[in-house]
């Protein structure tokens, strides 16, 4: 089972960030547990310095930017090996 957290206070672009992954997951069909992280100093505890940030697994895949579904598919199915 995949974590997948947002990081960011929640803003739009936080939310589209959301929606990608969450549409990845639905394509992959595996399960995954979506967490928002809007603390700073949770943010702060991964290396980024703008958000939104993605993190799969424990890993910061993506910071400051909208990633493609196709990049999203690609962290993720590699989190999955």
């Amino acid at each position: 089972m995949l974590t997948i957290k947002i990081l960011g206070s929640g803003c739009p672009n936080c939310q589209k960030v959301e929606q990608i992954a969450k549409r990845a997951v639905a394509t992959l069909d595996v399960d995954a547990t979506f967490l928002k992280v809007t603390e700073m100093k949770e943010i702060m505890a991964y290396p980024i310095l703008a958000t939104p940030g993605l993190v799969v697994n424990e890993k910061l895949v993506c910071a400051g930017r909208i990633p493609s579904e196709a990049e999203v598919t690609t962290w993720i199915t590699s989190a999955l090996v």
